[in-house]
């Protein structure tokens, strides 16, 4: 039975970082719903370029508005909120455990807070 996870998009996570989605990281199974919820304004949040598992499990959302996924492909999703990007809000969502394609998401250049980010949530990845 599928599940269904929420994901916070902050300006400020309860470990007083800034711009953050809340949990930054998720393992879910294929099926599962993950919906982004903009608790503070001015958030979406979006596929990154080369950072999923194939070219066609893509998502976006739009600004302040919530939104649902369903993850029907394996694999590792990186994800932004396009006008924090540089500030480095950044999420990582692992689908199945399946993390075949983090050598290619690792290729995929980001601004420096984002990559030092993603280096961080690499490391909570089954």
């Amino acid at each position: 039975m599928a599940a269904d996870h929420q994901v916070m998009m902050l300006n400020k996570g309860t470990d007083g970082s800034t711009m953050v989605f809340e949990p930054a990281f998720l393992s879910i199974e294929v099926g599962d719903t993950v919906t982004f919820v903009p608790t503070d304004k001015s958030h979406n949040a979006e596929t990154i370029k080369g950072m999923t598992p194939s070219a066609d499990a893509t998502f976006k959302g739009k600004i302040n508005e919530e939104f649902s996924y369903t993850f029907d492909v394996a694999g590792v999703y990186g994800y932004k909120c396009l006008p924090h990007l540089p500030m480095g809000m950044v999420g990582l969502i692992q689908v199945g455990g399946d993390s075949s394609n983090l050598e290619a998401l690792k290729a995929v250049k980001v601004p420096p807070k984002a990559a030092a980010r993603f280096e961080e949530l690499y490391t909570q990845l089954q």
